[in-house]
């Protein structure tokens, strides 16, 4: 099952208005406590002039990833970073067994890549479009010239890997105090927030997700998902129609936030 994807242009005025404004440049989604405590994720393109701007991006190659193609991979050497234009990447870690855990999903504005954004050391995570993706690929090398001759583009690096930095933060300590249950709430409940789109049942998540994605954002297995997705709808917490899934109860998921598996 996926949860579904879609803009209210495409669901038309009959499927309701957005909440709020879906994958706006600078957003990220990833698993935390409060998304609010650690504040939007910084721009790089932001922080950076016009004329800045065509000057990194003089030094950059574009490249496009369609649906599924690694940017990264784990343990390769590292080899600058990449800056996001459109699309979504989703940056994760594989353990020896093969069981994945997802870092985060990086939006347009933000890059991915780190941390040793020079050049040096391997990936401690890989990179892959979930989406057709844009992105300017700046190598280690002219990324360190560039720092000297853009004092904004150093800045913006900086508070690029300090945001990274809160967010895994974040994410291990979820990982280590709150239980799967208590994790899913939370992920269902910013979903909501990222991409919640009004419905006559309650607030459709307007994006896509599988099962799987789901699971490996909460440290769980795919099973464990479905099993729990159904149990909430049939508590009415939630209600499933073809591949949407409609958050009807998030004052009962607020709750679930303080409850053990």
């Amino acid at each position: 099952m996926q949860i579904y994807a879609a803009t209210n242009a495409a669901m038309g005025p009959a499927a309701g208005r957005p909440r709020a404004a879906a994958s706006k440049g600078g957003e990220s989604l990833l698993l935390t406590e409060s998304a609010r405590s650690l504040g939007g994720a910084p721009s790089l393109f932001e922080a950076l002039s016009q004329g800045e701007r065509a000057t990194v991006l003089k030094h950059g190659r574009r490249k496009v990833f369609y649906r599924g193609q690694t940017l990264f991979n784990q343990g390769t050497k590292h080899d600058g970073i990449y800056l996001i234009e459109t699309g979504r990447i989703r940056v994760f870690y594989t353990a020896p067994s093969g069981r994945e855990i997802t870092l985060a999903y990086w939006h347009p504005g933000n890059f991915v890549g780190g941390p040793e954004v020079f050049g040096a050391g391997v990936h401690q995570w890989s990179g892959v479009a979930t989406s057709n993706s844009s992105v300017v690929q700046l190598p280690g090398k002219e990324l360190r010239s560039l720092v000297v001759e853009v004092p904004n583009l150093a800045i913006g690096l900086i508070e690029g890997l300090t945001f990274k930095g809160k967010c895994y933060s974040a994410l291990a300590q979820m990982l280590g105090t709150r239980s799967i249950t208590e994790r899913l709430a939370h992920l269902l409940l910013h979903l909501t927030e990222l991409y919640g789109v009004d419905d006559p049942e309650g607030i459709l998540i307007g994006a896509a997700f599988t099962h799987a994605d789901l699971a490996h954002m909460v440290g769980a297995t795919r099973q464990w998902v479905t099993i729990s997705l159904k149990r909430l709808q049939e508590k009415g917490i939630v209600a499933s129609r073809k591949s949407q899934i409609i958050v009807r109860r998030p004052d009962l998921l607020q709750g679930m936030k303080g409850l053990g598996d």
